[in-house]
């Protein structure tokens, strides 16, 4: 494992762990190899940021259940309570050392 196979061109089309017949060894490391799995997996780092936007989503849903009273923060447990404070501290302390571009009019500032 890995086999490829080509398309009419000769370029990778498709990555087997099992030679069905007629299929191309290929060196795990091989750079042609990994630059068509770039192409087609996802990077480590998107997966990443996937995940955090995911978290912020959860929280999100978990501060909308606790100002509806369907939940309360005690009904978590003491490590996701744990979890929810601090980030939510970070949060805070992060937008209180945000640059503001734009002085305060009054008049709702909704941009």
């Amino acid at each position: 494992m890995p086999f490829v196979t080509r398309d009419p061109s000769g370029a990778l089309s498709g990555v087997l762990r099992d030679d069905p017949g007629g299929a191309e060894f290929l060196e795990p490391h091989h750079p042609e190899l990994q630059a068509f799995m770039a192409t087609i997996a996802p990077s480590a780092e998107a997966f990443d940021r996937l995940d955090a936007d995911f978290v912020r989503v959860l929280e999100d849903v978990i501060e909308a259940l606790m100002a509806r009273n369907v939940i309360a923060v005690t009904d978590l447990p003491e490590n996701a309570q744990a979890k929810l404070f601090a980030r939510k501290r970070f949060r805070e302390r992060r937008q209180q050392h945000a640059l503001s571009l734009f002085r305060e009019s009054g008049l709702g500032d909704v941009i």
